[in-house]
């Protein structure tokens, strides 16, 4: 267990007679990347906005560095960074002015130029803001948050809208982050981000947490079942009862993912066996969106 940097304790939240957020407990250790996924109306952003000191909680016990965030104390803020969905830039500064003028709002700081390159803008400093792509002015937002050199950062769908070579350099950035000590509270609708990024997941649906742990066991996925499917050509003998043929014509079978090995070897053996070809096989790992949707139901991206 390491040092806890967050630590929540039966939080509560209502809005009238609606209860957002309906009795959660976790921890974000110092130094990972914990991700919080969940559909819209699940409860998520109530959450965070509450570890940012933006909104009250109803009950419950939540510590951020060791401070309740709703006292909004100036000792908090300054050791705590937040890059929001959307944020408000002059657009007519620089890259390295506008990081500039923001440090100076913080009593330590990180040296600009090593900000501007874990946020990969060494080629843009001198760009004004308004010149920048929406790609380059996201990693702007995450440059700012660095400024006062903060110990924890929230990311709040950093990504959204982004194409997937965007999306993909910002996942550097956040890994960036890591190898620079911070530790990241991440939001996301994306599982592939979650997957690559965080060290820990928390899903939470209807104002509760539904599954909690590292991306690759979470829910029991890595006991969850493995798909395997191939094509035969016509007059092929039946590869067996377990083996079912799909309307495309697509051959398939569902194995314990502790299967999947002994499955595929005996497979190809009894291909060879029949001097067959296996044409378009594919194995399908169970992944961090299959567990998604079986505990909220929804769809993801919603």
């Amino acid at each position: 267990m390491g040092e806890r940097v967050v630590e929540v304790r039966d939080l509560r939240k209502s809005y009238g007679e609606l209860e957002a957020v309906r009795g959660i407990s976790f921890n974000v250790d110092r130094g990972e990347v914990f991700a919080m996924l969940g559909p819209n109306g699940a409860g998520k952003t109530t959450t965070t906005e509450i570890l940012e000191g933006y909104r009250t909680r109803g009950a419950g016990d939540v510590r951020v560095l060791g401070h309740d965030p709703a006292k909004r104390e100036r000792a908090l803020k300054e050791r705590v960074g937040i890059v929001l969905q959307s944020t408000g830039i002059d657009p007519f500064l620089t890259v390295t002015e506008t990081i500039e003028m923001y440090a100076g709002y913080y009593p330590s700081r990180r040296p600009t130029e090593e900000v501007i390159e874990v946020v990969g803008l060494t080629e843009k400093r001198a760009t004004r803001v308004n010149k920048l792509s929406g790609g380059q002015q996201r990693r702007l937002d995450v440059a700012i948050a660095l400024a006062g050199d903060p110990e924890l950062l929230f990311l709040d769908e950093p990504t959204t809208g982004f194409d997937p070579g965007a999306r993909r350099n910002a996942w550097e950035v956040v890994k960036n982050l890591i190898a620079i000590g911070k530790t990241v509270f991440l939001t996301t609708h994306f599982m592939d981000e979650a997957q690559y990024l965080a060290d820990r997941v928390v899903v939470i649906a209807d104002g509760l947490i539904v599954a909690e742990g590292p991306p690759a066991s979470i829910a029991g996925r890595e006991q969850m079942r493995t798909r395997i499917r191939f094509r035969l050509h016509d007059g092929a003998p039946d590869p067996g009862d377990r083996v079912h043929r799909l309307a495309d014509g697509t051959h398939e079978l569902q194995v314990e993912a502790g299967e999947t090995t002994k499955t595929v070897h005996d497979l190809t053996g009894w291909a060879l066996d029949h001097g067959l070809e296996l044409e378009a096989l594919e194995i399908t790992l169970p992944t961090l969106e299959d567990v998604y949707l079986q505990l909220t139901g929804s769809e993801v991206g919603t």
